[in-house]
C-alpha cells in the first residue's frame, strides 16, 4: 500500500514538472537592435523533449538552429552565420518572460544584445 502511495506521488511530481515546462514550439518575433539598425527576426522552434531544432529567418536569409536546448523556463541555441566569406556564431540564450521570451544574443566578440520575442499571431 505505502509503495502505491508513492508511486502516486512519484507521478503527481513528474506530471507537474512537465505541466511546468514552456513551450516553446512554434513562430517567435523579435525586433533585434543592431549597429546596422533594427532587424525583424522569425524563429520557428520545434521542440523534442529538452532537443530544440528549427529556423531563424532575418532580413539576409533562413538559417538553421544548432546546438539547441530546453531546460524548463530556459532556452539556447546558436546559428553559424557567414558575413564576406567569414563564419561566425550567434549564441542565444533566453528564459520566458510572461507571454514572451527574454533573450541575450551574443555575435563572436561583440558585447551581447537583450531583446524580446513574442508568439507570432
Amino acid at each position: 500500500m505505502v509503495r502505491k502511495a508513492l508511486l502516486a506521488v512519484l507521478f503527481l511530481t513528474i506530471g507537474s514538472m512537465a505541466a511546468l515546462a514552456a513551450d516553446f514550439n512554434g513562430k517567435w518575433t523579435a525586433d533585434v537592435t543592431t549597429p546596422r539598425g533594427t532587424q525583424t527576426l522569425t524563429f520557428d522552434f520545434h521542440v523534442d523533449g529538452a532537443a530544440l531544432t528549427g529556423k531563424i529567418t532575418s532580413p539576409r536569409g533562413e538559417g538553421d538552429i544548432t546546438d539547441g536546448k530546453i531546460d524548463g523556463d530556459n532556452i539556447t541555441f546558436g546559428q553559424v552565420v557567414n558575413f564576406n566569406g567569414n563564419e561566425m556564431k550567434i549564441v542565444y540564450t533566453g528564459k520566458v518572460d510572461g507571454d514572451g521570451i527574454k533573450f541575450t544574443r551574443t555575435v563572436g566578440d561583440r558585447p551581447p544584445v537583450e531583446f524580446r520575442a513574442t508568439r507570432a499571431k
